[in-house]
């Protein structure tokens, strides 16, 4: 089993920053990519950040040059650095993970997710 635990959420004003980082623990043989999506009220679940096992990344359009997705390959942890914050990132953000697991497995995880709530 794989767990992934993320913290870093909370309350900002518009233009402000937020670090948030998620942790994946358990039986890992690799990561093939990981991620954050975000659900706000009323809307669908939809992608903000992914990087990849070889360093790549893919953002929404609507983050690009604000938001930045790090990893760190001994840790198993990434981050998603959130500058110049608007109202409309408000959501709740879940982690996800593209993992290889015991024996040769591929799954999918989520996050229990974490509240980022931008005020104007």
């Amino acid at each position: 089993q794989v767990q992934l635990v993320e913290s870093g959420g909370g309350l900002v004003q518009a233009g402000g920053s937020l670090r948030l980082s998620c942790a994946a623990s358990g039986s890992i043989v690799s990561i093939n990519a990981m991620g954050w999506y975000r659900q706000a009220p009323g809307k669908q679940r939809e992608l903000v950040a992914r990087i990849f096992g070889d360093g790549s990344t893919n953002y929404a359009d609507s983050v690009k040059g604000r938001f930045a997705i790090s990893r760190d390959n001994a840790k198993n942890t990434d981050y998603l650095q959130m500058n110049s914050l608007r109202p409309e990132d408000t959501a709740l953000y879940y982690c996800n993970a593209d993992v290889n697991i015991p024996p040769v497995v591929r799954r999918i995880y989520w996050g229990q997710g974490t509240q980022v709530t931008v005020s104007s």
